[in-house]
């Protein structure tokens, strides 16, 4: 049987004619908005659909996403007599033709179209362009860790944002649903706030990011908007700004949508995601549920992983006082601050990462604090790259 997830993502890209003829197929009712259709369909699915039903959802989708050609079609013309077959028009304009080997045809002297093609006896080579490769429905996408979020589930596996027509702006709809366990889990996780405001720590995570082979971090494609359950997602804090009339580009961020999701196990939830199309690049879409942690949990964490023994220091000490031959200058003095470069406090918790080279220390509850409003995770010292996974608290 094939797969639910992958079946269920083909009917969710579908147009309203596709789920039609899907559920006049399986001989159910047509009628109603193209949510209802939605709907029926998914639930066709949900309720083990027979192998001609499936056969039909990968026609389908075939049919809406054909498999690219590389190869070109040639249009001859041989003669302009009546009895020739007409060239269709919107294929004629384009030059495409939907085939993949060589094809022969001939055009009416009458025809509308006679001045894309050449009027005359000799033969006419007509290349056809070809279009862009469609990517998979489940790329082989890998997302950067997020160290203040322990993934519990899968709720969407990686999805690309398929381009569905020629048009700049496009929409895509995708279909999860919770289990009573997610439904439990994130119900007593549950925060009341000031303001009569509710807070998650066990949260709906939906992950943006370009499709590619190396591990990616959120990224968003331009004129991003988002609805969960026909409800507008307030990109807040990740508006653009406005820079000479151009949109600025929007800083990369997991967003939280548990306020928006259906905590029911029978009702399923519907997230709507348009954008804008950008030649060259190809998004994909996830969602888990994850559990926040703070810095403090962080802290507990990474002195779990033990302190750096104190020879390390020494020897990196002696290194850089050690002379280079050939050098004109040599290290006589190495100054290191007791001060926290971050809180400008006396160091309680000195750490730094493997990938730094510098004997100078940051404060690590300073530095897991700070990366907790604003995750950056750069070393406040030598301004190169210092993620969670590289800390290690000095000895």
């Amino acid at each position: 049987m094939a797969d639910f997830d992958e079946l269920r993502n083909m009917v969710s890209s579908f147009r309203v004619s596709d789920l039609q003829v899907l559920l006049q197929f399986a001989g159910l009712s047509r009628s109603g908005r193209k949510h209802d259709l939605l709907m029926r369909a998914l639930d066709l699915l949900k309720s083990g659909c027979s192998p001609a039903v499936q056969t039909k959802v990968k026609e389908l989708y075939r049919h809406r996403y054909p498999s690219t050609t590389e190869e070109f079609s040639i249009s001859v013309d041989f003669d302009l007599d009546s009895s020739s077959c007409p060239v269709e028009p919107d294929l004629a304009v384009a030059s495409i033709h939907p085939l993949s080997s060589t094809s022969v045809m001939s055009q009416s002297a009458s025809s509308s179209v006679s001045s894309v093609l050449l009027q005359n006896t000799e033969p006419h080579l007509e290349m056809q362009q070809p279009s862009p490769p469609i990517p998979p429905v489940h790329p082989d996408v890998q997302l950067k860790n997020l160290p203040f979020y322990d993934v519990l589930d899968v709720l969407i596996k990686p999805t690309s944002l398929v381009q569905s027509s020629i048009q700049r702006f496009q929409e895509k709809i995708f279909i999860f649903a919770l289990t009573p366990q997610q439904v439990r889990e994130i119900c007593i996780s549950r925060d009341f706030l000031p303001g009569g405001r509710r807070d998650y720590t066990v949260q709906v995570q939906l992950r943006l990011c370009l499709a590619g082979s190396c591990p990616q971090e959120d990224d968003y494609p331009n004129s991003l908007c988002i609805k969960v359950n026909g409800k507008l997602f307030p990109l807040l804090g990740y508006a653009p700004l406005l820079k000479n009339g151009i949109e600025e580009k929007r800083p990369g961020r997991p967003l939280n949508i548990t306020s928006l999701v259906r905590l029911s196990s029978a009702v399923p939830n519907q997230i709507s995601i348009s954008w804008a199309c950008e030649i060259g690049k190809n998004y994909s879409m996830s969602v888990y549920l994850v559990r926040q942690l703070t810095s403090a949990m962080l802290l507990q964490r990474l002195k779990m992983k033990g302190i750096r023994n104190p020879d390390h220091s020494r020897a990196l000490i002696k290194e850089k006082l050690t002379a280079v031959p050939d050098s004109e200058t040599t290290t006589t003095s190495l100054q290191v601050s007791l001060m926290c470069p971050l809180g400008k406090m006396k160091l309680t918790i000195p750490c730094r990462a493997v990938t730094c080279t510098h004997v100078q220390c940051f404060d690590a509850d300073i530095y897991l604090q700070m990366n907790e409003k604003n995750p950056t995770w750069i070393c406040p010292v030598c301004d190169k790259r210092a993620a969670y996974e590289s800390l290690i608290l000095d000895g």
